[in-house]
């Protein structure tokens, strides 16, 4: 055991040290500090290619985990290639069903802008081609050319009509026959006030007309086909003549893509079997002429193209950040818009998600976020185990509700996705989730500290320069650059170590700046940055004074003097999110006979946790492995934490539990002005825990509160002298010995300096005590059984 001086309470770090007077001369950080494993992991993860070598960036929040992937990807991206770019056409075929085309980067923005500027010159040369006077002069030709063949077909009609005393006449209904009598038409009235065998004759006579006019009509039926087919036929070369040349440049154009060409020739097609929608129309007399215009817009629609991903304007792979990464955010959606209180939509409307966005690249996600939206992490992992990126509504791909929409041609899928997240994330996804491990191989880990040595000493420094660049902020002092050190050991918790969590100290970097503007100091100063933790640690702490104001008035009792038997004072740590502190507990034990052995009150009460439980049974083992060899152990105890309403966990207080029994059992008085931490195993070895630093300025709050006496101090575990990075105020009461901080390294050590007692003196009056306990039990037992005997 050993009293701490002060220079081992923290490190403190010489601003002489620095080669600069200020943060002016020095270079701004490059790249990350501390952090080798997760570089070489990283570095790793993004040369693979492989399928699942995805990438799972995992530490604590604010290490700049963001930050370095984005970093570390932008440094890669662009030496890589360019992925192509990708639209979505029209399906002549099944227009539920787009095409998806690939095209070289550039190829898509100008293909989609020659598809427009192809369907603004047919808007211009088909109507043109048919208003001409060639295309009427050769029209004309061909009706004309019919007409006279049809015309001689008709006289012979009416010639062979005349013959069987009919004459043909043109109605709504078609061509009619009627009879002629004595060189007179008869009417139906005439017709039916006919003799009988008058009215046989004629019939008879229209029945065998009928039979000769059958093949004259098939042959004035074929001539209007005929006509027909002729025009259609000018109609196609026409319009060939008008759309060909514009079809075949742009077959020259693209004339290396298969799916180009293929679109093209569905285009010319359609066209030539839709020329009609192309002819100019006058709206004058139309009354609606809004529809009208819609409908246009519609059909030439079709031939539109849907620049689905753009890459002309990318340098090397593309590197996508989401940050919002809902369901149409990553997967890509299909907008729709009200017509008339209808929900229409087509394959134009078809949008790119950030998957889409990075294919051919690298897509950076928060994995929280990821989990956190619906259906968004079953859909990543699908994409990714088929390598195809399917859009379609969220509602009709997981079976809830079945609309009609359109089903887009899926784009083959070539991305490196790289989620970032906790630890507790990470391990809960490996643990539970089967295709995690399959899809994200890569594991980059943050680690939370770094070492303090002289290279990331200087890199904090140029760290700090990097902000006052970036943030517009005031160069540092060195005095000051020494206190952000000194503050990022405190943060590590670890006086030969420094944070990581950058957050933190850029928080600080902006607190402190605001300090030195409000002082009117042109550099940061070193009070500067104190102030700025001070006001910081006043701005989160109010709860803590509340606690000192508890203990003050006597609220919460507990001696900071004196002596008492069974009675100790330990330390625990109150974590709120934003602020830690350390808070003393009286626990207090007492002892008789009985066999019920060591009771953990809190246990019992349901207000401790499984690890306190642990450590109260640890104290058992220690108790009969020392002092019951001879005899069994026959012990009653109750420990208590005094005023607790919180409930307890964590084993940091077994020691302290301990040295309560033991001066209990022993009826040696303990200093109440020394707290104690620290766990304790079967052997009495004391053991380190976490939180040294807050719990020892917790009690130094208190002492200081109810008066400092010069004999107040803290027992610590040895190995936790390393996690020393207190206050400088503590500090210099122990500079002036009005504080002590002990170390060490077994219970014994541990009860000689509460009790100033030797510990075999303590031994003895233990053991001594539970043999009397023992005896009592024993002669107990024995009077029993004789009364039942008698």
């Amino acid at each position: 055991m050993r009293e701490l001086s002060a220079n081992e309470l923290k490190k403190c770090i010489d601003p002489n040290l620095f080669n600069f007077e200020t943060t002016e001369t020095i270079k701004p950080l490059e790249g990350l500090i501390g952090q080798e494993r997760a570089k070489e992991s990283m570095e790793f993860g993004l040369k693979i290619k492989q399928k699942g070598y995805n990438i799972f960036i995992t530490g604590l929040t604010g290490t700049g985990k963001s930050s370095f992937a984005l970093n570390s990807v932008n440094k890669i991206a662009p030496l890589e290639k360019v992925p192509d770019d990708w639209v979505y056409v029209f399906n002549f075929d099944k227009p539920s069903q787009p095409i998806a085309i690939n095209l070289k980067p550039g190829d898509g923005r100008q293909f989609q802008n020659d598809m427009r500027d192809f369907v603004e010159q047919l808007q211009r040369e088909v109507p043109k081609a048919f208003n001409s006077k060639s295309y009427d002069l050769q029209k004309n030709e061909i009706v004309k050319k019919f007409q006279d063949r049809k015309n001689e077909l008709i006289q012979e009609l009416n010639e062979l009509a005349k013959n069987f005393g009919f004459v043909l006449k043109e109605t709504k209904t078609g061509i009619v026959s009627i009879p002629v009598i004595d060189g007179k038409q008869i009417s139906n009235e005439e017709y039916e006030q006919l003799e009988d065998e008058k009215r046989k004759e004629i019939e008879t006579k229209a029945v065998n007309f009928e039979e000769k006019a059958l093949q004259i009509w098939k042959d004035i039926q074929n001539i209007d086909k005929e006509t027909r087919d002729a025009i259609h036929e000018l109609d196609n070369n026409v319009g060939l003549f008008a759309v060909g040349h514009l079809i075949d440049d742009l077959r020259e154009k693209y004339g290396n893509y298969n799916s180009v060409m293929k679109y093209l020739d569905s285009v010319q097609k359609d066209i030539l079997e839709n020329l009609d929608n192309f002819r100019s129309d006058d709206d004058e007399d139309n009354q609606f002429p809004f529809i009208m215009k819609r409908s246009k817009k519609d059909i030439f629609k079709k031939y539109s193209v849907n620049l689905f991903v753009d890459n002309s304007r990318t340098n090397g792979a593309p590197v996508v950040v989401e940050y919002n990464p809902n369901y149409n955010n990553v997967l890509g959606s299909i907008e729709y818009e009200s017509d008339f209180g209808v929900a229409i939509t087509d394959f134009t409307k078809i949008k790119a998600g950030a998957l889409h966005k990075a294919n051919g690249g690298y897509l950076i996600l928060q994995a929280k976020d990821v989990l956190t939206y619906p259906y968004v992490w079953d859909a990543l992992k699908r994409t990714l185990k088929t390598d195809k990126i399917a859009i379609e509504n969220v509602t009709s791909s997981y079976g809830l509700l079945s609309i009609s929409s359109l089903k887009p041609e899926p784009i083959e899928l070539n991305v490196k996705v790289i989620l970032i997240g906790t630890p507790y994330l990470y391990y809960i996804l490996y643990n539970y989730d089967d295709d995690f491990k399959k899809l994200f191989k890569v594991k980059v880990d943050f680690n939370d500290v770094m070492e303090l040595n002289d290279e990331n000493i200087s890199k904090m420094a140029s760290f700090i320069k990097k902000h006052c660049i970036e943030d517009k902020l005031r160069q540092f002092h060195n005095t000051g650059v020494a206190k952000v050190i000194e503050y990022s050991t405190r943060i590590s918790e670890d006086k030969n170590k420094l944070t990581t969590q950058f957050n933190d100290i850029v928080e600080i970097l902006y607190e402190s700046n605001i300090w030195a503007e409000i002082d009117e100091s042109e550099v940061v100063m070193a009070k500067h940055v104190e102030k700025a933790i001070k006001e910081k640690i006043k701005r989160v702490n109010m709860i803590e004074e509340k606690y000192i104001d508890y203990f003050k008035d006597g609220t919460f009792l507990i001696d900071v003097d004196g002596e008492k038997v069974g009675v100790v004072n330990g330390l625990s740590v109150i974590n709120l999110g934003d602020y830690r502190f350390g808070k003393p507990s009286r626990i207090t034990v007492t002892t008789y006979p009985g066999e019920e052995g060591v009771v953990n009150i809190e246990r019992e009460t349901k207000m401790s946790g499984h690890i306190h439980d642990k450590g109260v049974m640890i104290i058992t083992g220690f108790i009969g492995n020392r002092y019951a060899l001879d005899f069994p152990l026959t012990l009653s105890a109750r420990i208590c934490f005094e005023q607790l309403y919180e409930g307890v966990e964590g084993d940091s207080a077994s020691s302290t539990e301990l040295y309560g029994l033991l001066s209990s059992l022993a009826d040696v008085p303990i200093k109440q002005g020394i707290a104690v931490t620290g766990s304790v195993n079967q052997f009495g070895v004391i053991q380190p825990v976490g939180g040294v630093t807050h719990k020892i300025e917790g009690f130094y709050k208190l002492c200081k509160v109810k008066g400092l006496t010069g004999n107040q101090g803290v027992i610590i575990p040895e190995q936790n002298v390393n996690n020393l990075v207190l206050d400088d105020e503590v500090i210099d009461a122990c500079r002036k010995r009005k504080f002590h901080i002990y170390t060490v390294k077994t219970i014994d050590e541990g009860m000689e300096i509460l009790t100033g007692e030797k510990m075999s003196v303590i031994n003895e009056r233990v053991k001594s005590k539970l043999k009397s306990f023992y005896d009592i039990l024993t002669r107990d037992k024995e009077s029993a059984n004789k009364e039942r005997n008698v």
